[in-house]
This record gives C-alpha cells, structure tokens and sequence, in this order.
C-alpha cells in the first residue's frame, strides 16, 4: 500500500533522514518543521500516518496531539511521536495523549521503518462491511457501549466516542468478547501479535483513556463505568454498565 507519511520534525538533518526512508519504501511524505504548520496541513488533508516530534517551535508535538485527537476528522489519524526524552512518565504522557507509538533520540531507521509498517499495517485492519457482518453483525453491543467495524466508530450511552486506531482495535476486541475477562497478554497477542514495540503499559493506558471518554459522555450519577479492570486479572467490557465482580477503578 502506497500511504501518505506526514513528518513534523524541526530539525532539518533529522527530518531529510526520515523522509528518505519513508520515500525509499514508495510512500508519499509531506514535510514540514514547526507544529502550526503541521496542524495547518492536517485540516486540509489527512494523511494515512503522523511522524511527530515533541519539540518543536511555534506549537510543540504535544499539544499538536492534544488537537489532533480533539478534532473528529482527525481522531483516528495514526500517531508516531519523537523525542530526546527518554523517561517512562515522558512515554505515558505521549501515549496518554493519544500517541499510538513512541521513539527516543537517537533511533536506529530500521526501527524507526520497522514501527511505521507496524502503524500503517494496523490502521487497515478495518473490516470491511461484510465482514463485520460476517462477524456478529455491523455493530457489536456490550452495555451502554457500541462499536461499528465497518464505519470505524464507537459511541458510548448514545454518544460518539472519539478513539485513537489503538483504543478503538482495544475496545473493538472487548466488545467482540464482552463479558468476557481477557489478560493483558491476551490483548497484545491478539491485537498486535508479535510486534515488539507495544508493551503490557501500553494496553493500561488504552485501559485508561478509554474509561475516561466512556466516562464523559455519560449523563447521570455516579462513577460506574462498563469497561472493568478485574483484578489479577485482567480487563473485560461488561455486558451491564455495573458489574458487582469487578472494579471500575483499576
């Protein structure tokens, strides 16, 4: 497949390095250096993956995240963040923002290549409609909570859902298993089978920006939320949105 790469990187060197690799595998890459104009580019044109680096002038990486998973036409774009931090609460903050992945300085380009075919090969796995159908139907129902393979969307006590490609494949797979416990290393195999760069963490903070934006749409009292940490465990999607055997706070 023939994608279209957006890389939004500030230094020069580094962004011409990233683009010939992108190039040599037959993609498209647009390039471009500060945060504003990325976000500028993204709202005429969506590419198929974002490559962005967290410092950059003008607007930095992380706050062009934080827009591109606010805006729903932009929501499920694939994002593959860069930076020269290294610590793990630099990592959770990415992903927390909505980064389906995350490099640190220096990298190696195969590793780099290696984890954009990862990105692109996953944003596909989008059945078609007749295939979902083929399933359990065009639209799984856990609860309160709905996901419609064929349009890519979820919503959740009748509200859309804005999910990033790996929230939605995650709430996709409990929803397919709702009621059902699955293990951590139930949802790497099963979502990602051997790729090496997601992690167990990675499936928490999914976990966990998924609960929050069931938890916004929702009108009403109270804290109960259907998707469940059961403890030593594993997750599972409740087929009620209260579940007495398991812990909403997980």
């Amino acid at each position: 497949m023939r994608a279209h790469v957006m890389v939004a990187e500030d230094d020069a060197d580094q962004a011409e390095l990233v683009r010939r690799y992108v190039e040599h595998e037959g993609h498209e890459v647009t390039l471009v250096h500060d945060g504003r104009t990325a976000l500028d580019l993204l709202r005429g044109r969506c590419p198929d993956l974002l490559v962005l680096d967290v410092m950059m002038p003008r607007v930095d990486g992380l706050d062009v995240c934080r827009v591109v998973r606010a805006d729903p036409r932009l929501a499920h774009l694939p994002v593959l963040m860069l930076t020269a931090r290294s610590s793990e609460d630099d990592l959770l903050l990415g992903l927390d923002l909505g980064a389906d992945d995350y490099m640190t300085k220096p990298f190696s380009p195969r590793e780099l290549m290696a984890r954009i075919r990862s990105l692109l090969r996953r944003s596909e796995r989008v059945p078609d409609a007749e295939a979902a159908r083929e399933a359990r139907g065009p639209v799984l129902r856990a609860g309160p909570v709905s996901v419609d393979r064929a349009r890519h969307e979820a919503w959740a006590y009748g509200r859309a859902i804005h999910c990033t490609p790996g929230e939605f494949r995650l709430l996709d797979m409990l929803a397919e298993h709702a009621g059902q416990v699955l293990s951590r290393a139930q949802i790497l195999e099963r979502l990602h089978g051997s790729d090496p760069f997601i992690t167990p963490r990675t499936v928490d903070v999914h976990v966990m920006n998924l609960r929050r934006k069931i938890k916004d749409v929702r009108s009403g009292p109270g804290d109960g939320t259907p998707l469940v940490t059961v403890y030593g465990v594993g997750y599972k999607l409740a087929d009620t949105p209260h579940d007495p055997q398991a812990h909403p706070h997980g």
